[in-house]
């Protein structure tokens, strides 16, 4: 008999997408095994209230603020805790920096294209330019376009489809999503604008997928970690920790490497004291973390 070995996922169309890519790379690693996808909603499925400010408006609705962080992984960290999964998958740039010590990330999945993407409405209108501006909830990538274009970024909340939905409806002229969902859901056609990584700094972690376990059990998993992967994420990680950055902070962090070497972009705004600091730094490899904590105090102390 195999071993059945159940992996946890959103209950959505892209995180199941993402977890099945996982899944169908631990069969192949482990033949002997037999995977079953456990997917279920999470506080952030659920409620769709905007991630920043005190009071916001979407789409004539006032909604107050909510917490962002942890706010995709609680529920599956539950059952990972609970044993009613035994993996659970998910995008790294949605999980906290900081980590309960009995469920560590046991793999970082191979990293799609990390970089965000400009996603025009089909709506044919004389001035697509003026709907209804920018639909991006992100406190970095808003800050970020300020200095690309004029249009106005407005909040919007939903999954990838959802957004999409409502932009389509005339509701935003564009929204900005990242390249690697995209893809990962065959809608690369609809991306009008890539973003370069010196344009809009991704998130820590953008693009790659994390496998979370209980400590000491599901070895396994590690079969499907990527080295590159998990050294850039690292460094991006501790830049953004040592920041305190999480979704609604406008920080963020990108590492490539290539053999030994290591190169590490940041970017890190303080909105109420008027500061937009962005750099990099390059290095070992084999010192990311070090190397993400440095850049940090580098720009904060500026």
């Amino acid at each position: 008999m195999k071993r059945i070995v159940r992996i946890g996922s959103r209950d959505s169309v892209l995180a199941v997408k993402q977890t099945r890519l996982v899944m169908d790379a631990l069969v192949r690693a482990h033949p002997e095994l037999r995977v079953e996808l456990v997917a279920m909603k999470t506080a952030g499925d659920l409620n769709l209230g905007p991630f920043e400010g005190p009071v916001q408006e979407e789409e004539g609705r006032k909604t107050p603020r909510f917490g962002v962080k942890g706010l995709f992984v609680k529920e599956l960290e539950q059952a990972l805790l609970d044993e009613r999964i035994d993996v659970a998958v998910h995008s790294l740039k949605d999980m906290p920096v900081e980590q309960d010590e009995r469920l560590p990330i046991r793999a970082f999945f191979e990293r799609g294209d990390p970089r965000d993407a400009l996603v025009p409405s089909l709506r044919r209108v004389e001035d697509a330019g003026n709907i209804g501006g920018i639909g991006c909830s992100s406190a970095r990538r808003r800050v970020q376009l300020a200095k690309l274009m004029a249009n106005p970024v407005r909040p919007i909340r939903g999954n990838v489809l959802t957004r999409l939905k409502k932009l389509d409806e005339g509701r935003y002229s564009y929204l900005v999503l990242a390249v690697a969902g995209l893809r990962r859901l065959g809608l690369e056609s609809r991306i009008s604008r890539i973003f370069a990584p010196e344009e809009i700094v991704p998130a820590a972690g953008q693009g790659a997928l994390a496998c979370q376990g209980r400590r000491g059990d599901c070895g396994f998993i590690e079969s499907v970690n990527d080295p590159d992967t998990e050294d850039c994420v690292r460094a991006e990680r501790a830049f953004a920790a040592r920041l305190d950055g999480g979704c609604t902070l406008p920080v963020a962090a990108y590492a490539r490497v290539k053999g030994t070497e290591m190169n590490l972009m940041g970017f890190y705004a303080d909105e109420t004291e008027g500061l937009y600091r962005a750099g990099s730094l390059s290095g070992e490899r084999k010192d990311a973390v070090k190397l993400g904590e440095t850049l940090a105090l580098r720009l904060q102390g500026e």
